[in-house]
């Protein structure tokens, strides 16, 4: 990964940073404020889990822990895996940057906090409500899409993870 790369992971976890300071001083815990009505809200949640609030429930002294050997691991593992690859392939290096981003946005938060804020709610009226989410969670959701595009657009037969390109 080149500099710039880390750049863009880099300018996700400012947003991401800045977008949860912003909503702890708006929203007090369990407030919420329609957007646009009927679509989205800001609501502040306090997610002790992962995405979509899974394991949330689950009461150990070692979850967070475990929560943030994974969110290290998931580090190494795309940083040795972008060293790897040739600068050429820019959509797969935006995507582990953009991707890296969100996974150290919310490992800060749940170092520092104990629990990542969520603030972005969107839902249809009362009959369909997605899990508050935040720009941490968004940017990884981007990553890992851009990531299966690129698998598309470059299939690995040969099972070299685009080294010899």
């Amino acid at each position: 990964m080149n500099v710039r790369f880390y750049l863009v992971a880099l300018a996700v976890w400012v947003l991401d940073h800045l977008a949860k300071v912003a909503a702890r001083a708006l929203l007090s815990a369990g407030a919420s404020v329609e957007v646009i009505p009927g679509l989205l809200a800001l609501s502040y949640v306090e997610n002790t889990g992962v995405a979509f609030g899974l394991f949330a429930d689950v009461r150990s002294p070692w979850k967070p822990y475990v929560l943030a050997a994974m969110a290290i691991a998931a580090v190494a593992v795309i940083i040795a895996y972008s060293l790897r690859l040739p600068r050429s392939r820019t959509l797969l290096q935006a995507a582990l940057a953009i991707t890296l981003g969100g996974i150290l946005g919310n490992f800060t938060d749940r170092v520092a906090h104990g629990y990542v804020v969520d603030f972005i709610d969107l839902h249809a009226g009362e009959r369909f409500h997605w899990p508050t989410f935040n720009v941490a969670d968004s940017a990884i959701t981007i990553g890992i899409a851009l990531l299966l595009f690129d698998a598309l657009r470059h299939p690995d037969p040969g099972g070299k993870g685009g080294a010899e390109e």
